[in-house]
């Protein structure tokens, strides 16, 4: 089954970390309601270093004191996509955390970024026991 998944990469200062986990609790189970796949949000732990590659925190222009949240959304196809954030958007649970209402957000919009992605390489757990045996 081909799949397409929505990406995000966002700047989030460590001490907001357990307003946005609650945040993100709400949207995960609003985005699975209406039909998402899988919903995932990680927090950077070991995050490449200057030099190395492009770093998150340097994508996303962290700051002293932040760290970086990866997150993503799994669906059917880009058309799937579309219609699940159609119905998540409208849904009332989540118009307190839209941009324009947070009055005091946990995280800064303006460094995030986001994109969606068709699925390239999609190995679930059962492909992997098949090529443990070979």
């Amino acid at each position: 089954m081909a799949r397409y998944i929505d990406g995000f990469v966002i700047p989030v200062p460590r001490r907001n970390l357990a307003r946005y986990k609650r945040m993100a609790a709400l949207a995960g189970r609003v985005w699975l309601e209406h039909g998402a796949l899988e919903y995932y949000e990680a927090v950077g732990e070991d995050l490449s270093p200057e030099g190395v590659a492009v770093p998150f925190p340097r994508l996303t222009k962290a700051r002293a004191g932040e760290t970086v949240v990866f997150s993503w959304i799994v669906y059917k196809s880009r058309k799937h996509r579309d219609q699940v954030n159609k119905k998540v958007m409208a849904d009332p649970r989540l118009q307190p955390m839209m941009p324009e209402r947070l009055k005091d957000p946990p995280m800064d919009l303006q460094r995030m970024t986001f994109g969606g992605f068709d699925m390239l390489v999609d190995m679930p757990p059962a492909a992997r026991k098949k090529s443990a045996r070979r």
